[in-house]
Protein backbone atom coordinates (compact mmCIF):
# COMPACT_ATOMS: atom_id res chain seq x y z
CA UNK A 1 0.00 0.00 0.00
CA UNK A 2 1.58 3.49 -1.11
CA UNK A 3 1.75 6.20 1.36
CA UNK A 4 -1.02 8.23 2.10
CA UNK A 5 -3.52 5.48 0.56
CA UNK A 6 -6.85 4.64 2.56
CA UNK A 7 -7.10 1.08 3.78
CA UNK A 8 -9.81 -0.89 2.27
CA UNK A 9 -12.74 -1.25 4.70
CA UNK A 10 -13.70 -4.79 5.72
CA UNK A 11 -16.12 -4.51 3.95
CA UNK A 12 -14.27 -4.04 0.93
CA UNK A 13 -11.52 -6.34 1.16
CA UNK A 14 -14.55 -8.82 1.83
CA UNK A 15 -16.51 -8.11 -1.72
CA UNK A 16 -12.82 -7.86 -3.23
CA UNK A 17 -11.86 -11.23 -2.28
CA UNK A 18 -14.98 -12.58 -3.70
CA UNK A 19 -14.86 -10.62 -7.23
CA UNK A 20 -10.96 -12.04 -7.66
CA UNK A 21 -11.56 -15.47 -6.15
CA UNK A 22 -15.13 -16.13 -7.33
CA UNK A 23 -17.50 -18.18 -4.80
CA UNK A 24 -16.56 -18.67 -1.28
CA UNK A 25 -17.61 -19.61 2.41
CA UNK A 26 -18.22 -18.11 5.08
CA UNK A 27 -15.11 -20.52 6.73
CA UNK A 28 -13.14 -19.33 3.79
CA UNK A 29 -13.40 -15.74 4.23
CA UNK A 30 -12.90 -15.55 7.34
CA UNK A 31 -9.83 -17.37 7.45
CA UNK A 32 -8.65 -14.47 4.71
CA UNK A 33 -10.11 -11.64 6.57
CA UNK A 34 -8.30 -13.03 9.86
CA UNK A 35 -12.04 -12.13 11.36
CA UNK A 36 -14.21 -14.72 13.02
CA UNK A 37 -17.15 -16.98 10.94
CA UNK A 38 -19.69 -15.47 13.12
CA UNK A 39 -18.59 -11.91 12.11
CA UNK A 40 -17.95 -12.33 8.49
CA UNK A 41 -21.36 -13.73 8.50
CA UNK A 42 -23.22 -10.62 9.67
CA UNK A 43 -21.70 -8.71 6.47
CA UNK A 44 -22.73 -11.30 4.59
CA UNK A 45 -26.17 -11.56 5.45
CA UNK A 46 -26.16 -7.83 4.89
CA UNK A 47 -24.74 -7.96 1.67
CA UNK A 48 -27.42 -10.91 0.27
CA UNK A 49 -30.03 -8.54 1.82
CA UNK A 50 -28.71 -5.63 -0.07
CA UNK A 51 -29.00 -7.66 -3.35
CA UNK A 52 -25.13 -7.50 -3.53
CA UNK A 53 -23.92 -10.96 -3.11
CA UNK A 54 -26.19 -14.41 -3.85
CA UNK A 55 -25.82 -18.06 -2.21
CA UNK A 56 -25.88 -21.45 -2.78
CA UNK A 57 -25.74 -25.04 -1.75
CA UNK A 58 -22.52 -26.85 -2.66
CA UNK A 59 -22.91 -30.63 -1.79
CA UNK A 60 -20.11 -32.20 0.23
CA UNK A 61 -18.93 -36.00 -0.23
CA UNK A 62 -19.88 -35.85 3.91
CA UNK A 63 -21.62 -33.99 5.58
CA UNK A 64 -24.36 -31.03 5.03
CA UNK A 65 -23.90 -28.77 2.00
CA UNK A 66 -21.88 -25.86 1.89
CA UNK A 67 -22.50 -22.49 1.38
CA UNK A 68 -21.01 -20.98 -1.38
CA UNK A 69 -21.75 -16.90 -1.92
CA UNK A 70 -20.77 -15.04 -5.05
CA UNK A 71 -21.29 -11.98 -6.37
CA UNK A 72 -25.09 -10.54 -8.04
CA UNK A 73 -25.20 -8.56 -11.45
CA UNK A 74 -25.46 -5.85 -8.57
CA UNK A 75 -22.88 -6.70 -6.39
CA UNK A 76 -20.80 -7.25 -9.89
CA UNK A 77 -21.17 -3.05 -10.58
CA UNK A 78 -19.64 -2.06 -7.95
CA UNK A 79 -16.42 -2.41 -8.95
CA UNK A 80 -15.17 0.22 -11.93
CA UNK A 81 -16.18 0.48 -14.88
CA UNK A 82 -15.71 1.67 -18.59
CA UNK A 83 -18.54 1.34 -20.29
CA UNK A 84 -18.56 5.13 -21.09
CA UNK A 85 -15.32 4.74 -22.62
CA UNK A 86 -16.31 1.81 -24.68
CA UNK A 87 -19.21 3.45 -26.26
CA UNK A 88 -17.51 6.65 -26.80
CA UNK A 89 -14.67 4.41 -28.60
CA UNK A 90 -17.34 2.60 -30.58
CA UNK A 91 -18.94 6.20 -31.74
CA UNK A 92 -16.07 7.53 -32.76
CA UNK A 93 -15.14 4.71 -34.83
CA UNK A 94 -18.63 4.87 -36.71
CA UNK A 95 -17.98 8.36 -36.84
CA UNK A 96 -14.31 7.51 -38.93
CA UNK A 97 -15.62 4.73 -41.25
CA UNK A 98 -15.03 5.16 -45.27
CA UNK A 99 -17.82 6.66 -47.09
CA UNK A 100 -16.56 6.51 -50.85
CA UNK A 101 -16.94 10.15 -53.08
CA UNK A 102 -18.78 11.67 -50.25
CA UNK A 103 -17.89 14.44 -47.14
CA UNK A 104 -16.83 11.69 -45.04
CA UNK A 105 -17.06 14.43 -41.60
CA UNK A 106 -20.28 15.20 -42.70
CA UNK A 107 -21.29 11.53 -43.08
CA UNK A 108 -19.71 10.39 -39.78
CA UNK A 109 -22.01 12.62 -38.03
CA UNK A 110 -24.91 11.60 -39.48
CA UNK A 111 -23.97 7.97 -38.95
CA UNK A 112 -23.99 9.13 -35.22
CA UNK A 113 -27.42 10.96 -35.62
CA UNK A 114 -28.77 7.48 -37.20
CA UNK A 115 -27.49 5.80 -34.22
CA UNK A 116 -29.18 7.76 -31.69
CA UNK A 117 -32.53 8.37 -33.76
CA UNK A 118 -32.72 4.21 -33.93
CA UNK A 119 -32.43 4.15 -29.97
CA UNK A 120 -34.85 6.77 -29.69
CA UNK A 121 -37.80 4.76 -31.53
CA UNK A 122 -36.49 1.61 -29.69
CA UNK A 123 -37.31 3.04 -26.24
CA UNK A 124 -40.42 4.60 -28.06
CA UNK A 125 -42.04 1.19 -28.76
CA UNK A 126 -40.74 0.16 -25.42
CA UNK A 127 -42.38 2.94 -22.90
CA UNK A 128 -45.11 3.96 -25.42
CA UNK A 129 -47.62 1.30 -24.08
CA UNK A 130 -46.76 2.54 -20.56
CA UNK A 131 -48.56 5.84 -21.56
CA UNK A 132 -51.76 4.32 -23.25
CA UNK A 133 -54.93 5.62 -21.13
CA UNK A 134 -53.30 7.78 -18.93
CA UNK A 135 -53.88 11.54 -18.22
CA UNK A 136 -50.74 13.67 -19.07
CA UNK A 137 -50.08 13.92 -15.53
CA UNK A 138 -50.14 10.21 -15.02
CA UNK A 139 -47.82 10.01 -17.88
CA UNK A 140 -45.56 12.95 -16.40
CA UNK A 141 -45.29 10.51 -13.06
CA UNK A 142 -45.18 7.37 -15.30
CA UNK A 143 -42.48 8.95 -17.52
CA UNK A 144 -40.78 10.10 -13.56
CA UNK A 145 -40.79 6.53 -12.63
CA UNK A 146 -39.30 4.69 -15.92
CA UNK A 147 -36.49 7.55 -15.88
CA UNK A 148 -35.88 7.16 -12.45
CA UNK A 149 -35.32 3.33 -12.91
CA UNK A 150 -33.05 3.84 -15.26
CA UNK A 151 -30.58 6.04 -12.80
CA UNK A 152 -31.74 9.30 -13.71
CA UNK A 153 -32.41 10.41 -10.23
CA UNK A 154 -36.09 12.13 -11.36
CA UNK A 155 -38.07 14.24 -9.02
CA UNK A 156 -41.31 15.97 -10.79
CA UNK A 157 -43.06 18.74 -9.60
CA UNK A 158 -46.59 20.79 -10.66
CA UNK A 159 -46.43 24.35 -10.73
CA UNK A 160 -49.20 26.55 -9.69
CA UNK A 161 -49.91 26.98 -13.35
CA UNK A 162 -50.73 23.74 -13.92
CA UNK A 163 -47.22 23.11 -15.66
CA UNK A 164 -45.33 20.36 -15.01
CA UNK A 165 -41.11 20.35 -14.25
CA UNK A 166 -39.27 16.96 -14.26
CA UNK A 167 -35.76 17.47 -12.92
CA UNK A 168 -32.75 14.45 -13.64
CA UNK A 169 -30.12 14.89 -11.18
CA UNK A 170 -28.20 11.90 -13.16
CA UNK A 171 -27.00 11.05 -16.29
CA UNK A 172 -25.80 7.82 -16.64
CA UNK A 173 -24.61 8.90 -20.33
CA UNK A 174 -23.42 12.16 -19.20
CA UNK A 175 -19.63 11.60 -20.89
CA UNK A 176 -21.13 10.37 -24.18
CA UNK A 177 -23.67 13.44 -23.81
CA UNK A 178 -21.17 15.86 -23.32
CA UNK A 179 -19.28 14.95 -26.64
CA UNK A 180 -22.14 14.22 -28.86
CA UNK A 181 -25.48 16.68 -29.08
CA UNK A 182 -27.61 13.74 -30.33
CA UNK A 183 -28.73 12.01 -27.12
CA UNK A 184 -30.03 15.38 -25.62
CA UNK A 185 -32.10 16.30 -28.79
CA UNK A 186 -33.17 12.30 -29.22
CA UNK A 187 -34.30 12.67 -25.01
CA UNK A 188 -36.30 15.18 -25.95
CA UNK A 189 -37.97 14.28 -28.60
CA UNK A 190 -38.72 11.30 -27.13
CA UNK A 191 -40.68 13.23 -24.23
CA UNK A 192 -42.63 15.44 -26.50
CA UNK A 193 -44.17 11.59 -28.05
CA UNK A 194 -44.66 9.82 -24.92
CA UNK A 195 -46.06 12.57 -23.35
CA UNK A 196 -47.98 14.09 -26.61
CA UNK A 197 -47.30 17.74 -24.88
CA UNK A 198 -44.78 20.58 -25.44
CA UNK A 199 -41.73 19.90 -23.79
CA UNK A 200 -38.68 22.56 -23.17
CA UNK A 201 -35.34 21.71 -21.58
CA UNK A 202 -34.41 24.66 -19.62
CA UNK A 203 -31.37 23.41 -17.71
CA UNK A 204 -28.84 20.79 -18.75
CA UNK A 205 -26.09 19.18 -17.21
CA UNK A 206 -24.14 18.67 -20.66
CA UNK A 207 -24.03 22.18 -20.34
CA UNK A 208 -22.72 22.62 -16.99
CA UNK A 209 -26.24 22.71 -15.34
CA UNK A 210 -26.96 21.78 -11.94
CA UNK A 211 -29.96 18.89 -13.50
CA UNK A 212 -31.46 17.99 -16.75
CA UNK A 213 -35.04 20.09 -16.34
CA UNK A 214 -38.09 19.81 -18.45
CA UNK A 215 -40.78 21.81 -18.50
CA UNK A 216 -43.81 20.50 -19.75
CA UNK A 217 -47.31 21.90 -20.92
CA UNK A 218 -50.27 20.61 -22.22
CA UNK A 219 -50.49 21.20 -25.77
CA UNK A 220 -53.95 22.28 -25.49
CA UNK A 221 -52.93 24.77 -22.96
CA UNK A 222 -50.54 26.26 -25.68
CA UNK A 223 -53.32 26.29 -28.32
CA UNK A 224 -55.63 28.64 -25.91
Amino acid sequence: MTRGQRKPSTRGMLLHLIKTNGSMSAAQLAEQLGMTEMGVRRYLTQYVEEGVLETEQVRQPMGRPLQMYHLSSLGDERFPKQYHQLVLDLLKEVEKLPVPDEDAAAKGSDRIGQLFAGRQETLLDKYMPHMKGKSLDERIQELGNIQDSNGYMVETEQQQDGTWLLHEYNCPIAQVADRYEEPCACELALFQQLLQADVERTECLAKQGRRCTYRIKSQKENES
